[in-house]
């Protein structure tokens, strides 16, 4: 298990001036959502978008958090619907 706020500051320190937010799905702490806007998305697709999120939660992706939904966007994507 990982505490939120613990996840929230891997992701900004990983994504500087982004806008990170990170959302508990079921109270236990291993189960979450995360939704990270960051202009180093520029120009990258969905699966490297994801992958630079993995690397930068590293062991904690393979023992602390169970389930990770993730939304990526850049500050241009920002409030538009990606499929």
């Amino acid at each position: 298990m990982i505490e939120p706020s613990e996840l929230l500051r891997m992701l900004q320190s990983a994504f500087p001036g982004g806008d990170v937010q990170v959302e508990d799905l079921t109270g236990t702490r291993d189960h979450y959502r995360a939704v990270v806007v960051s202009e180093a998305f520029e120009g990258k697709g969905l699966i490297e978008r994801h992958r630079a999120v993995y690397a930068a939660l590293g062991d904690a992706m393979r023992s602390k958090i169970h389930a990770l939904t993730l939304e990526t966007k850049t500050p241009g994507e920002r409030g538009r619907r990606l499929t």
